[in-house]
This record gives structure tokens, C-alpha cells and sequence, in this order.
């Protein structure tokens, strides 16, 4: 796997679980050595454990990922800037979505008051059933209470205030 699919993987795992060790133990069950392995492209992951990790991401970001790893074939010296792209480009996609009113936005979790993180989905849906394109943004949870609190809609919010977020 390329180290600027490992590097925003790492990142998002980051994102969505306490740490790497909890990921690859309780998500993937394998050991450390075959994770660290896997990291530095000495070993394999099976095929199960492939989709498990490419399950982190919307059909939509894993296409992303790959046009991510083309941009940094084409250009090196982003290499070292493609979780921050990636991040950027989520963004700029979500925001050109909403803009054209193709999108709906949800909140996935309603998080409880000690929570730390808010799972918010953009989606464009097409009618058929596995073809819709989805973005999925890990936020902190201090976006609901701002939501709730300052009595603005969460598409509103969005549109004004994902990129900062984010970011």
C-alpha cells in the first residue's frame, strides 16, 4: 500500500478510535508486529482485514484517496502535505455539494454532554441503492451543543463553519 494511503488511514483510524492499538487489536485482531508489518509494507493484510481498513472511509473518500496518491506521483512535494489535502479536499467537495443543494447533511450520533466527538454525514443520493456519494467528518462535540445553544441549522452551520472545523 502506498505510505500516502498509510499516512491518511493512520490519521483517520487516529480520528475514530482511541488509538492505533485499539484498531488493530479489537477491530482487525492481529498483533502489533503484524500492524507495525503492515505499516512498513513488509506484510500483507488478508483480505478481510484489507476491507476492514478500507471500510474507515465512504466509497467516495477511498476514490479520493486515490486521486490523492496520484496528485503526490505527479507532484512529490506533496507527499508530506496528503492528510492535510485530503482533509482540505473533503471539505471543498462538501462545501461545492451544499452550495448546489444536491447534498443533505445528518448527524450521525447524537453524542451525550461528555462525548468528545459528533459523526456528521454529507451525502448526494441518486435513487439507486449503493451509489450514493458520502463524506463522512469526525467533529468535536462542542459543534452540537453550538448547534442546539445558538439555535442554528445544522446545514447553515456547515456551510459556515466545516472548514475551520475540520481542518
Amino acid at each position: 500500500m502506498h505510505n500516502v494511503s498509510i499516512a491518511i488511514i493512520l490519521n483517520t483510524i487516529i480520528e475514530q478510535y482511541t488509538s492505533e492499538k485499539q484498531f488493530y487489536e479489537t477491530h482487525l485482531g492481529i498483533t502489533e508486529e503484524q500492524w507495525e508489518a503492515w505499516k512498513n509494507g513488509t506484510m500483507s493484510l488478508s483480505p478481510a482485514e484489507n476491507q476492514k481498513v478500507k471500510l474507515l472511509f465512504s466509497d467516495y473518500e477511498w476514490m479520493l484517496i486515490q486521486k490523492i496518491i496520484r496528485q503526490t506521483v505527479i507532484y512529490p512535494e506533496k507527499r508530506n502535505q496528503a492528510v492535510v489535502e485530503f482533509k482540505k479536499m473533503k471539505t471543498q467537495i462538501a462545501r461545492t455539494w451544499l452550495a448546489s443543494d444536491l447534498a443533505k447533511v445528518e448527524l450521525l450520533t447524537e453524542s451525550e454532554e461528555t462525548a468528545q466527538y459528533l459523526d456528521l454525514r454529507v451525502s448526494i443520493t441518486y435513487d439507486e441503492w449503493g451509489y450514493d456519494d458520502i463524506l463522512n467528518f469526525r467533529l468535536p462535540a462542542v459543534v452540537q451543543q453550538q448547534i442546539r445553544n445558538e439555535k442554528i441549522e445544522l446545514l447553515e452551520w456547515v456551510k459556515e463553519n466545516l472548514e475551520e472545523t475540520y481542518n
